[in-house]
């Protein structure tokens, strides 16, 4: 048997042409492209095709897929009648999970396949989140807009208006940069419950939970919180050094696999600068310079630099997206991601069943006066 570190740091579970994550050098490649090559250059609908068929599409293709997206948007009766009965109390996260369960259930009842499956979903996360968050404030569902693309869908949905062209060229970029990143949590999760033959809607599900901890998608709004929180670029160091004392963790700092600055945030930095408010961006890059000199001081064996969650939470503030529904969002732009591994999966399926190794007690035995046991 096998021993395998503590989180499978380090051990492959499977093979994959999906994504491929460089943390050494801090790059990120999907399908051979490389993802700053792609984010802001070809629209997220041709990485959603990228990602399910192999090859970035032609103008034919790319136009199929964007009429398809359109035609799959909006929501049956059954999921809206769930959200205007549970909006004002139902947490973002657990209407659009709900949701997702409840389109499972319908979707059941139609002869698809899986792709299919996983465009009709595409189509309609973003949907579920705009038309939870409008009846949460009281305001009725907007519907989708033909001649929309996916990320300028979503801000319409969100605000009954269209939106600046530069911010949605900054929410496209975003969810190209947050489609896939190889088996983080959620994704891992995803596959696991494909490997049963489940549902793509009850894989994604099973996602979903994964993402909801603040470790994986929950991150971006308790950086949005920590910026808040130090209100200016002068209070910076003093509240970054009061909580390295108290050993808390700085969010959107350190990962999992990049050994480096993470080739997402480059990108949403830049992102930031071109359409941020000027004062904001200054105390963003502030705790940002900041933080890097204080980690460093604390932890010079190892690098801990910036990750995806910290400018994506000024990015997504920026274009108007409210901070309770980042990870939401995040999740809109993720299952591209989830359901072209669950995809993978099924092509060449074997069930996931690790070990676990015991260590608790052996041998013990009932006594007759134990409680509960008659004598």
């Amino acid at each position: 048997m096998i021993r395998a570190p503590k989180g499978l740091e380090g051990v492959i579970v499977a093979t994959t042409l999906l994504t491929k994550i460089d943390g050494q050098a801090g790059r990120l490649i999907y399908r051979g492209y490389d993802v700053t090559q792609l984010a802001g250059r070809v629209s997220y609908e041709s990485v959603a095709h990228l990602l399910w068929f192999g090859h970035l599409p032609n103008q034919q293709e790319l136009s199929t897929l964007e009429i398809r997206f359109f035609h799959e948007r909006a929501l049956p009766n059954q999921v809206i009648g769930f959200l205007k009965g549970e909006s004002k109390v139902a947490e973002p996260l657990s209407a659009l999970q709900t949701s997702v369960s409840i389109l499972g259930g319908l979707r059941g009842r139609i002869e698809s396949s899986i792709i299919d499956s996983s465009m009709n979903l595409t189509a309609q996360m973003p949907t579920i989140v705009a038309a939870y968050h409008r009846l949460r404030k009281g305001q009725e569902p907007v519907a989708p807009q033909a001649g929309l693309g996916h990320a300028a869908n979503y801000l319409y949905m969100l605000n009954n208006k269209a939106a600046r062209p530069e911010h949605i060229r900054a929410l496209d970029s975003y969810f190209t940069l947050l489609a896939d990143h190889s088996l983080n949590a959620s994704t891992f999760v995803a596959r696991i419950a494909a490997s049963t033959l489940t549902d793509v809607h009850s894989a994604v599900v099973a996602a979903i939970s994964a993402l909801k901890g603040p470790l994986h998608g929950g991150a971006p709004i308790y950086v949005w919180e920590m910026l808040q929180s130090i209100r200016t670029p002068e209070n910076a160091e003093r509240w970054l050094r009061d909580r390295l004392q108290k050993h808390d963790r700085i969010m959107g700092f350190g990962h999992r696999v990049y050994r480096t600055e993470d080739p997402r945030s480059r990108v949403l930095k830049e992102l930031a600068r071109q359409i941020v408010d000027p004062a904001l961006f200054k105390l963003a890059t502030t705790v940002e310079d900041t933080a890097r000199k204080l980690l460093r001081e604390e932890h010079p064996e190892r690098p801990i630099d910036v990750n995806v969650e910290f400018y994506s939470s000024v990015v997504l503030h920026a274009v108007g997206i409210p901070p309770e529904l980042f990870t939401s969002t995040f999740a809109c732009a993720r299952t591209v991601g989830w359901t072209a591994h669950i995809v993978e999966q099924l092509q060449d399926n074997r069930l996931f069943r690790p070990d676990a190794e015991y260590i608790g007690p052996e041998g013990l035995t009932l006594e007759a006066t134990t409680p509960g046991h008659s004598a």
